[in-house]
């Protein structure tokens, strides 16, 4: 299993997009960040001393229609998975993202526009070695109808499993190992979705106000209204991989293990992580440079997992 040191950006980035829900032009910079620094957003719109967020899953206090982080002041900034998937994928273990307002602009509702601007901002080599977060027991959370597990495994790899009644989609499956497959090229460009009853409804709660064909897959009774059609014939699953692997980096280390989503959404993803996180048996975070070539499993005969603190949904 081959890991690098950690990695930053090697200049700044500016871009400008509207907000789903909101509907307002929000301005993002991405800028580098010295090792060991993680992913924190700053929200330059509020007070200094209660500007900084970090990307953590214990800051996830929403997760209806995406995931929310806040600080202890209650500043916080929405729709974060896209982005964290895109740093993810380009292998960025430290960034400070400047925000001017509340959530993190749509873009198309996919990974790959975020992925373009740090492609084009570059990257640079840090002296400090990455961490690496080893899964060594497996933890579940949720039940047969719907939930998720990680468990132990020598790479990084995903399997997810929806089924939708609506014909457009009906059930897909996919299974993704991250060392034989590139996120960029097989993840990335697969787009947020939802339904046009749905959508209706969002815009009369005065939500999802910056929501269009242009930046999510819209499916009404069978048919998918964008004139463009799917960019991956699975790309509603496909979708939900992104959204996972933005939601797992807020472990802020790199897993070595495998997650496994059967209809799985943000407030599972949060729940699994704290989860894991509560049983000291269940991993270990080591530096790359240690991290075991097979899995390491868990010798301790652990607690049963289940029954830790679930986060706030809206």
């Amino acid at each position: 299993m081959k890991f690098h040191n950690q990695r930053t950006l090697k200049s700044p980035v500016s871009f400008s997009s509207v907000g789903l829900h909101t509907g307002k032009m929000i301005s993002m910079r991405l800028t580098p960040a010295p090792a060991n620094f993680g992913i924190v957003f700053k929200r330059v719109d509020v007070k200094e001393a209660e500007s900084l967020i970090p990307a953590s899953y214990k800051n996830v206090v929403k997760t209806t229609l995406g995931t929310v982080i806040a600080n202890k002041a209650g500043v916080e900034v929405s729709t974060i998975e896209h982005l964290m998937a895109a740093l993810w994928g380009c292998g960025v273990d430290n960034a400070l993202i400047e925000i001017n307002g509340p959530e993190v602009p749509i873009m198309d509702g996919s990974s790959e526009p975020f992925i373009k601007l740090i492609d084009a901002a570059g990257m640079v080599r840090q002296d400090s070695v990455r961490r690496v977060l080893v899964i060594k027991d497996e933890i579940r959370v949720g039940d047969d109808a719907r939930g998720a597990v990680l468990r132990p495994h020598r790479g990084f790899k995903i399997k997810f499993d929806i089924d939708f009644k609506d014909a457009a989609i009906n059930r897909q499956k996919v299974k993704f190992d991250f060392h034989k497959i590139s996120f960029k090229d097989d993840i990335a460009r697969a787009r947020t979705f939802g339904f046009k009853d749905e959508v209706e409804a969002m815009h009369k709660a005065g939500l999802g106000r910056g929501g269009s064909l242009e930046n999510a897959i819209v499916v009404d009774n069978g048919k998918i209204l964008n004139p463009e059609g799917l960019r991956f014939a699975d790309e509603f699953v496909r979708h939900k991989v992104l959204d996972s692997v933005g939601d797992l980096f807020t472990s802020g280390a790199h897993i070595m293990g495998e997650f496994v989503g059967n209809k799985s959404g943000h407030h599972t993803n949060n729940e699994l992580l704290r989860a894991l996180m509560d049983n000291q048996y269940a991993w270990e975070m080591l530096p790359a440079e240690k991290a075991p070539e097979k899995p390491i499993l868990s010798k301790v005969i652990r607690p049963l997992s289940g029954g830790f603190p679930a986060p706030a949904t809206a």
